[in-house]
């Protein structure tokens, strides 16, 4: 009998350490249930927050919700954090350590969408799905703080400000919201892929990003005397039509990059020459680096041909009111945690590739300082509408995601603790 409660014991150990599939799916029904049980306290909550949009940096109604509901969930975060962030902490306090982000911040966006929530602050709306990363995230709070006696180290969950163009994470980072996390998740909503998938890859995934203004001054005059006159439309067209080659003939073929031209003002009659010409637009490079090159040769373009047709240029980032965004680079061991966590969940069938894109995501400041994934979570359904692209004003959300995403967010942490308990911890600097 002693040998018996020994073989037993110690199978009880190996299934702990080794999962069995049984186990598996024991646990991702455990973890599922949990999380559809709270469908109409996440509904309820993303309808609040959908209903009161708050730009960047002004989320202090959206961050008193979410402190609201810690306090009940008695788990405990530290604030402010880049003015409205938060940083909630669950576990035993000691490594590992995981963070998982969220973005509050809505847009400077008209609601189209009729519906009995419909946004009630005119002109902002939360049309790129932040909402329901928030509302996902604190699903995951509420989860792992009844799953607390279960983790194997610290999760911390950052609710971040300023995502849509003020760049919060380098903020939050700044402030020492990663504390001594080792490894970071973050998703957003994907209209492209069904609710219950996900999508994931390694590597490049969203492009380097920045934006410029360049202003061209000449001497203004009348326009039949145009030889009294310095023309800064001339040197504004040559301008564009030089930046177009940027790409074309300087950058590799094998490489991607995007200058777009988005918007040209100056002058205000037909007989007269502006005094100076405005223009601007966007930059976008599938690597840091590439960005960093392309700048500089905006720069020199601009400068160079107002210098030839006598003109003088200004140009700018404007980097103080929209930071430079690095490129997301996913990390490949998170990515396959990822993968298998997201089939544990979902069925291997629901997870797929994710596609690289030029838009960009200041999720990547995370991943200049510690390894990191992001993935997109599906929330296409044709049935209620869910169809449109973010930053549409049609944009609406399938709100069966929002205990998906919970779910998720929670075995991601969960299991990220379990596999990385007894391994060397390296503080972060």
């Amino acid at each position: 009998m002693g040998w018996f409660l020994i073989l037993h014991s110690l199978l009880l150990f190996s299934l702990f350490l080794f999962p069995s599939s049984l186990c598996n799916t024991h646990y991702a029904n455990e973890i599922f249930q949990a999380a559809k049980q709270e469908k109409d306290w996440l509904v309820s909550i993303r309808r609040q927050i959908h209903e009161n949009p708050e730009l960047k940096f002004e989320e202090y109604n959206t961050s008193a919700l979410i402190r609201s509901e810690l306090d009940k969930l008695g788990v405990s975060y530290s604030y402010p954090f880049a003015q409205t962030g938060i940083v909630a902490e669950i576990g035993t306090g000691f490594p590992p350590v995981v963070a998982l982000r969220a973005d509050m911040d809505a847009l400077p966006l008209k609601e189209l969408v009729e519906w009995e929530h419909k946004s009630k602050v005119d002109g902002k709306m939360h049309g790129c799905g932040h909402d329901a990363h928030t509302t996902m995230l604190l699903g995951a709070a509420k989860l792992l703080s009844q799953r607390k006696h279960k983790l194997q180290g610290t999760v911390r969950l950052l609710f971040q400000p300023g995502e849509e163009g003020g760049g919060g994470a380098s903020h939050m980072i700044k402030q020492g919201a990663l504390g001594v996390a080792e490894a970071i998740f973050g998703m957003h909503v994907d209209f492209t892929s069904p609710t219950g998938t996900i999508r994931s890859k390694s590597g490049p995934l969203l492009a380097a990003v920045s934006s410029f203004e360049a202003k061209i001054i000449g001497r203004g005059g009348h326009a039949a005397e145009p030889h009294q006159n310095i023309d800064p439309i001339i040197a504004v067209s040559f301008s564009i039509l030089a930046l177009q080659q940027l790409v074309s003939r300087e950058l590799d073929p094998l490489s991607s990059q995007v200058l777009s031209v988005t918007f040209v003002r100056g002058g205000t009659a037909n007989n007269v020459s502006p005094s100076y010409v405005e223009f601007g637009g966007t930059l976008r490079s599938r690597t840091t680096d590439g960005l960093h090159q392309l700048i500089r040769r905006l720069k020199e373009v601009i400068e160079g041909q107002a210098a030839v047709h006598r003109c003088t240029a200004f140009v700018s980032t404007r980097e103080e009111e929209h930071p430079l965004l690095p490129a997301v680079v996913n990390d490949e061991r998170l990515h396959e945690h990822v993968k298998r966590v997201g089939s544990l969940l979902l069925g291997s069938e629901n997870v797929k590739d994710d596609k690289e894109v030029m838009a960009g995501e200041d999720f990547a400041f995370y991943q200049e300082s510690i390894p990191g994934t992001m993935l997109s979570i599906g929330i296409r359904n044709e049935e209620v509408g869910s169809v449109h692209s973010p930053h549409s004003p049609f944009f609406f959300l399938d709100e069966d995601v929002l205990p998906i995403g919970a779910a998720l967010h929670t075995a991601l942490a969960e299991l990220y603790l379990n596999d990385h308990l007894h391994q060397p911890f390296k503080e972060v600097q």
